[in-house]
């Protein structure tokens, strides 16, 4: 009986560093906002040869699971507004790196 409840145990505690294990694992991300909300039709996190999109929502954006290191930022605009780039945006493992408010510009009419 007592050797029953001491192989539960063990099974159960093992179990559990299994999972604490999985979820320890985190990555990071960045998030931000774009202005005017309508100007802009998604985002992009680049690192090296790496690209990571996600759509705006209500001008909001947030890029997930992002492996650390440093990042360009790339919104893609819709016309007549500029693309916008946000430069050396630096992600660790577990937090979400806020960029802030990105402005679009208006491209000048020749």
């Amino acid at each position: 009986m007592m050797k029953n409840r001491g192989i539960k145990f063990l099974t159960a505690a093992g179990l559990m560093a299994g999972l604490l294990a999985f979820t320890s694992v985190k990555q990071g991300g960045i998030k931000g906002s774009v202005s005017p909300a309508d100007g802009a039709q998604g985002v992009m996190a680049i690192k090296g040869t790496d690209t990571i999109k996600a759509s705006i929502n209500s001008g909001s954006f947030v890029l997930g699971d992002l492996k650390a290191g440093t990042y360009t930022v790339m919104v893609k605009a819709i016309t007549p507004y500029k693309d916008a780039f946000v430069e050396n945006v630096v992600v660790t493992d577990t937090t979400v790196a806020d960029v802030g408010e990105i402005q679009l510009t208006q491209q000048k009419i020749r």
